[in-house]
């Protein structure tokens, strides 16, 4: 059955509109004249574009469209003007297209907040569900306005999150790519200069282990690509069982070093967008829906949904929080002093305000501390080498001299 949008007439004169699930145009129509209402406009219900994100809209660009709304519905502008304004004007050809298909589903008698759901990767559920609070409530540019600052703050954290470890994995791939060059080409050539002088067979035992390893890389390159790819393939089969997710999930939570770093982010993250959706006044129940489906750790989500199913029981909020030994107690009872105080929306986002600054601290620390680590780890490998390969030449230099 197809959705069909229906503009009619009472016997009064008035105009009602509606959706109505029929096989064809006649059925709608026989239907609304059994309800006794004249039709006068019936139309197909359009579907959603099917636009990836990738779609090529930007955080950026998102956050400057909420606040552009947020602006026109304050100054009192229809929803649809509004809506036909940005997809008109906005640079972005993606988001201009995403909006003319939300303002058409509107003017076809839809809900602003059900329209955006049509594009869940660009507007996902907290921020439909957000809107949605803002319709019934009548504060959708207040609203809006949250939203624009919640993106801004995510992306800083998604910031964060990147340099914590973008630069300790280009730092492993530049050592990984140096010393395939010299075990594929730089220490073959040394090896055809010691065996020019007559030297290949009283060679240093660090310099014979250093071409033995070369020599080993290449004649089994092949299988060791082969190697590579199964451990790949073979972490990538085991991190999507649900077992080894959580295991995974788990350690890097408890991990030295980097295990406090990803806590914070996930205290910021959970506390942030708790906040946000409760001082929208989405019900808590399903505000910790939404936060457990964004997350981003398993541990982290579990210990949500374990939450959310002891307040189903009529428990607090912060008592499960506190047994499931995921949050830092400080946390958990900060939460608890909120909902004490009616202001649970408050002290998280208080909360959240404290984490950033903390991940913001910690992610500059892990960064001073893997930089001459990962130095070391690499000034150690070349050097090796080199001293490797120049042993023999200053063995040669010196029979040479003798002679």
């Amino acid at each position: 059955m197809a959705e069909w949008v229906y503009e009619a007439r009472t016997r009064a004169g008035e105009v009602q509109t509606g959706i109505i699930e029929a096989d064809s145009k006649e059925a709608v129509q026989t239907r609304l004249r059994a309800r006794q209402l004249n039709p006068v406009k019936i139309k197909k219900k359009g579907r959603a574009l099917k636009l990836a994100l990738g779609t090529g809209v930007t955080p950026k660009e998102l956050v400057i469209f909420t606040r552009q709304f947020a602006t026109m519905i304050d100054a009192g502008l229809p929803l649809v003007q509004c809506l036909d304004i940005l997809s008109s004007r906005g640079e972005n050809k993606n988001l201009n297209t995403i909006l003319k298909d939300v303002k058409e589903y509107v003017e076809q008698g839809g809900t602003f907040s059900e329209g955006l759901g049509r594009h869940p990767k660009l507007f996902d559920e907290l921020f439909v569900n957000l809107v949605r609070a803002g319709e019934m409530g009548g504060i959708l540019d207040t609203i809006l306005n949250r939203l624009a600052l919640y993106i801004e703050k995510r992306v800083k954290l998604a910031r964060q999150v990147r340099g914590a470890m973008v630069y300790p994995i280009a730092i492993f791939l530049v050592a990984v790519i140096v010393v395939i060059v010299m075990l594929a080409w730089v220490i073959p050539s040394f090896k055809g200069m010691f065996a020019e002088f007559g030297g290949e067979d009283s060679l240093p035992a660090l310099t014979q282990l250093v071409i033995t390893a070369s020599e080993g890389f290449l004649s089994n390159i092949v299988w060791i690509i082969l190697a590579v790819a199964a451990i790949v393939f073979g972490f990538t089969w085991v991190y999507r069982q649900p077992a080894g997710k959580h295991f995974f999930h788990r350690t890097l939570l408890i991990m030295p070093i980097m295990g406090p770093v990803v806590r914070k982010i996930s205290v910021a993250r959970f506390t942030r967008t708790l906040g946000t959706l409760l001082s929208a006044g989405v019900p808590i129940l399903d505000s910790l829906d939404v936060v457990k489906k964004s997350a981003g750790n398993v541990v982290v989500e579990n210990a949500i949904q374990e939450t959310s199913n002891k307040i189903r029981e009529g428990r607090t909020m912060a008592e499960p929080l506190m047994e499931t030994n995921v949050f830092p107690p400080m946390v958990v009872q900060m939460i608890g002093v909120g909902e004490q105080t009616g202001a649970l929306d408050t002290m998280l986002n208080k909360i959240a305000d404290f984490y950033e600054d903390e991940v913001d601290v910690a992610v500059a620390a892990l960064t001073s501390l893997l930089e001459p680590l990962m130095m070391v780890f690499i000034g150690g490998i070349v050097g090796t080498i080199l001293i490797a390969m120049y042993l023999p030449i200053f063995s040669i230099a010196g029979k040479v001299n003798a002679e």
